[in-house]
């Protein structure tokens, strides 16, 4: 079983595995009635992943006080990440579905590795989940120093940075006039009544974000990442 390269070592059950890849478009159910997805397989993932990253941390880090140490946590298991995990492993090959994979959001990559874990938790225990999450995470990417100075939002990066230093701020939405096919958001990000920062994108959540990056770099010399 190809899974076996990817996990190191031969699943015992194998059911785990096909319900991990299973996608509810299917609408498989069990005898009593029970959704047969990923989405269940996620969830456990999801609470093994940060378990065994929040140990690593409060072992590694002794100085880290709680807020450290959670927005430690958050930059290792971002959304960002944990799809790129999925992605480089190419996971979704294994998806069993009745929708096109063009279908598919971005995130399915993210959702399908930790649905994995939620997978190997059940199938061997948590000592093989923690192996896993060690080999495929934590060995090759958790580097606290270069983490430290890793920025996941810098909506709320910038969000902090002004309640911090008592400054109004807002994003405002204004008329896009782009000529793309998709549907743009334009965002105007204000400061204390200055605009330092504009960003258009597929959606108002990514606009926001790009004009919070945008005025990142404008103002850094202010703004330290935390």
């Amino acid at each position: 079983m190809e899974l076996t390269k990817i996990m190191g070592f031969k699943p015992r059950n194998i059911g785990y595995y096909k319900k991990a890849f299973t996608h509810r478009s299917l609408n498989k159910k069990d005898e009593e009635g029970n959704a047969i997805n990923f989405e269940r397989m996620e969830f456990l993932g999801d609470a093994m992943l940060s378990a065994v990253i929040a140990s690593h941390l409060f072992k590694e880090v002794p100085g880290g006080n709680e807020g450290y140490l959670t927005k430690m946590r958050s930059k290792i298991v971002s959304r960002k990440h944990l799809n790129e995990l999925g992605r480089d492993l190419n996971l979704i090959k294994y998806i069993q579905t009745n929708i096109s994979k063009d279908q598919f959001g971005v995130n399915i990559h993210g959702n399908l590795f930790e649905a994995l874990i939620g997978a190997i938790y059940l199938d061997r225990g948590y000592r093989y989940c923690k192996k896993f999450i060690y080999e495929r995470v934590i060995e090759p990417y958790v580097d606290i120093e270069q983490l430290e100075g890793t920025v996941i939002s810098y909506k709320g990066l910038l969000i902090e940075w002004c309640q911090k230093e008592k400054k109004n701020f807002s994003y405002e939405v204004y008329e896009d006039t782009g000529i793309d096919e998709l549907k743009h958001f334009a965002v105007k990000l204000r400061i204390e009544d200055r605009v330092v920062a504009k960003a258009r994108a597929t959606s108002k959540k990514k606009a926001e974000e790009k004009a919070s990056k945008r005025a990142y770099y404008a103002l850094q010399n202010k703004i330290e990442p935390s």
